[in-house]
């Protein structure tokens, strides 16, 4: 009888905690590809790891921004701003190129546009977890230093990427595109919404939760 009850307790057990996991491993499908469908980004990957490359790369990058917030001003959805990007490469590539050389450099610049994969990454007080995005990526020389990135779309390029915060009118812009939760989860609201931004991770890292 022990041996009974002991086998449909371990039984119960077992399947509560399936029951746990998959609605678990349902949550982190459905947040993380929502979040990555709704985001248009920005990246900037310097030529090296050297403090002048480095330096150059912030540089290209202030004034694609200021390019970019200039011509997005029509923009209302991330279809809109992608639409601008491609209709803009040529004159996105000027920018950096003209950038590079006024800086006393000769490195080639390559622009386009795709589906990149992106490490969870913080953007002042904002972080979204790993997976593939639709990005405007921009390679100066050989591409192979550290990199930088915004949201394009919903527009949190275009505020100070110094001071570490960004602005409530821009996370205003970013509530109105995804859902409350998702919100709050990238925000780091509380506790429990890091947990939860912890699980997409280590899902993702498992290979159960598909980066698109």
């Amino acid at each position: 009888m022990k041996k009974f009850l002991l086998n449909r307790f371990t039984l119960i057990i077992f399947l509560l905690l399936l029951f746990i996991f998959t609605s678990a491993l349902s949550y982190a499908t459905k947040v993380s590809a929502h979040l990555q469908e709704s985001v248009f980004r920005l990246h900037v990957i310097a030529n090296s790891d050297s403090d002048s490359d480095q330096n150059l790369k912030y540089i290209v990058r202030d004034k694609v921004i200021e390019y970019m917030k200039t011509v997005c001003k029509e923009g209302i959805s991330k279809d809109d701003y992608i639409k601008i990007a491609q209709d803009n490469l040529d004159n996105i590539k000027k920018v950096a190129q003209d950038t590079v050389i006024q800086n006393g450099y000769d490195y080639d610049i390559k622009v386009s546009i795709g589906e990149f994969e992106f490490p969870t990454k913080t953007y002042g007080d904002v972080s979204f977890p790993a997976g593939l995005y639709d990005a405007l990526r921009i390679e100066i020389g050989n591409a192979s230093g550290k990199n930088w990135w915004c949201v394009m779309f919903p527009p949190l390029c275009f505020v100070d990427v110094t001071s570490g915060i960004v602005p409530e009118e821009s996370k205003g812009t970013l509530k109105n595109d995804i859902s409350s939760e998702e919100y709050d989860l990238i925000t780091g609201a509380n506790t429990e919404v890091k947990f939860k931004f912890k699980l997409i991770e280590v899902f993702q890292s498992w290979g159960l939760v598909a980066k698109r």
